[in-house]
């Protein structure tokens, strides 16, 4: 076949395959998020089976493990949501106050005073607290998404124990497929491991700042941090707008200030500049694919798939280009500059 059209024809059935995932995306995202969870906690079983540990209680072991980190980083996210739906009618004057201040800010930069009436009156703090509390309380209908996530960490872990028998067998006669997925999971375990202490740092490092410059609910902002970190790049950025809200409407324009250099001078060096480089060696992605997937996974799986974004990312290499050899290229082009030279 015409090389052009092997292109083509390869371009439509990606553009298809993609408008699948797409729509299908509350089962791919939480299915690859369960995946990706007993990948990096799997080490203990096989820890425990080299130690003499019975397969069942092994994998018990990592049930239990994996279902108790779950509930308490759920334990800590719904109580302290709690306390915010509690907390936010405390402002509403402030935020009466703030508008009147943003109003004449305006009228003496020349906007017309009647339109800053009308903009003043159309500011109800009751109807934002209100459209607040709604969104708090839409969170009981990710029930089921949670359910599901669980029933698939539970099914997960219980496959654990029989995974390393099924790639040996398909090794003997697909050797590729199993080193390709070998290297899918040594990568997100390594991408999730420098994350993570990465994420630890920071998240210390804000609730620390927050606690002294007394913004409410530190912990949940610091939580909020450690979690945006797995976002590559920007994540810093979704972590700092509820504390700089907060600081806002409890001290003032001075407080949020010093909220946004805290987080400018913590998160984005450590997130934007330094991190970067580190989870580029670990999982040998170029800084530019790791941005360019966050927001192609974010299109297609939304807010979960911009924290999967590097995993979903390393599992597509090795299906579509590890497995077969005449793709070496694309590994090349798509690895980042240090694998490539350390080769």
């Amino acid at each position: 076949m015409p090389r052009g059209l092997v292109v083509l024809l390869g371009t439509a059935s990606a553009v298809v395959v993609v408008a699948g995932v797409r729509a299908a995306a509350w089962l791919f995202a939480p299915t690859l998020l369960a995946l990706v969870i007993v990948i990096v906690i799997s080490p203990v079983h096989r820890w425990l089976r080299r130690h003499g540990f019975p397969a069942w209680l092994a994998t018990t072991a990592l049930v239990t493990l994996v279902y108790g980190v779950f509930l308490v980083f759920t334990t800590v996210v719904v109580a302290s949501l709690l306390r915010l739906a509690a907390l936010l009618p405390q402002y509403t004057e402030r935020v009466r106050a703030l508008a009147a201040d943003a109003a004449d800010t305006l009228h003496s930069w020349g906007v017309a005073p009647d339109r800053l009436g009308a903009l003043a009156r159309s500011v109800d703090p009751g109807r934002v607290l209100s459209s607040v509390g709604a969104l708090l309380g839409s969170v009981t209908a990710v029930t089921t998404s949670i359910v599901f996530l669980l029933a698939l960490l539970l099914f997960f872990s219980a496959e654990a124990s029989g995974i390393d028998g099924r790639l040996d067998a398909v090794a003997v006669d697909r050797p590729r497929i199993r080193r390709a997925l070998d290297g899918f999971a040594t990568k997100t375990r390594r991408f999730l491991v420098v994350t993570t202490i990465f994420g630890l740092v920071v998240a210390v490092l804000d609730t620390v700042a927050l606690i002294w410059m007394g913004i409410p609910l530190a912990v949940l902002w610091g939580l909020l941090s450690f979690v945006t970190n797995y976002i590559p790049n920007i994540g810093f950025i979704l972590g700092v707008v509820p504390p700089a809200l907060l600081a806002l409407l409890g001290g003032g324009w001075g407080t949020t200030l010093a909220v946004l250099v805290v987080y400018g001078t913590i998160n984005f060096v450590l997130q934007s500049l330094v991190q970067p480089r580190y989870v580029g060696d670990a999982v040998g992605l170029s800084t530019v694919l790791t941005f360019v997937s966050l927001v192609f996974w974010a299109w297609v799986l939304g807010p979960l798939g911009a924290l999967l974004a590097v995993p979903a990312t390393l599992l597509v290499m090795a299906v579509l280009v590890d497995v077969d050899p005449r793709a070496r290229w694309a590994a090349a082009m798509l690895s980042s500059r240090n694998e490539n030279e350390s080769e």
